[in-house]
């Protein structure tokens, strides 16, 4: 992993994506902070960079797709497997709807989906892991095993137990802290 490919996006997402305000996760929980990865994701440098960074993560764990819950893995997702098609890498992608959609084909799991695939899930931020374990739990009635979860960032506030409860190995890219502490560093 480029040291300074991760200090950029680092410090990018300390810059764009950090916030302190009162407000509930999707966890349900209350916190006084909040990371909109999105909002440095959706920048070109972002994009690129989450890619890189999060492909290498993926590809030591020899997945071969990865997706999650709409919208948060979203433009992570994409991010990958742009990144693994620059480095001739065969990753497919895919999303997991909350509901099946009432029309078209009435899918849950849209996208490149192959049962016959290594697979894992991903999100842009994990507090206790539940949108991701609801994704595991659709892939899972499908019959596919899911190997690994992973976070571009990971709060600390028990999505690690819960992934080893699944049976997850689970890998992130930065910590709330990393992005707290940049964050503090750049308004000084």
């Amino acid at each position: 992993m480029d040291a300074n490919d991760r200090r950029a996006l680092l410090d990018l997402l300390a810059r764009e994506s950090y916030f302190e305000r009162k407000l509930t996760l999707a966890s349900g929980r209350a916190s006084n902070y909040y990371i909109d990865c999105k909002r440095a994701l959706y920048l070109p440098p972002g994009f690129y960079l989450a890619g890189e960074l999060m492909f290498d993560l993926v590809r030591t764990e020899g997945i071969e797709q990865l997706g999650g819950m709409a919208s948060g893995a979203l433009p992570v997702t994409d991010a990958i497997i742009a990144a693994a098609y620059r480095h001739c890498y065969d990753l497919v992608g895919f999303f997991v709807r909350k509901e099946v959609k009432a029309h078209g084909l009435q899918q849950q799991i849209e996208g490149a989906f192959d049962g016959k695939r290594r697979t894992a899930v991903v999100d842009d931020t994990i507090t206790t892991g539940g949108s991701s374990l609801q994704a595991v739990a659709a892939i899972r009635q499908t019959g596919v095993t899911v190997t690994t979860a992973f976070a571009l960032v990971e709060r600390g506030e028990g999505a690690v137990a819960a992934f080893a409860e699944a049976g997850l190995k689970y890998r992130w890219l930065y910590t709330a802290e990393e992005i707290r502490a940049a964050h503090t560093a750049s308004q000084k």
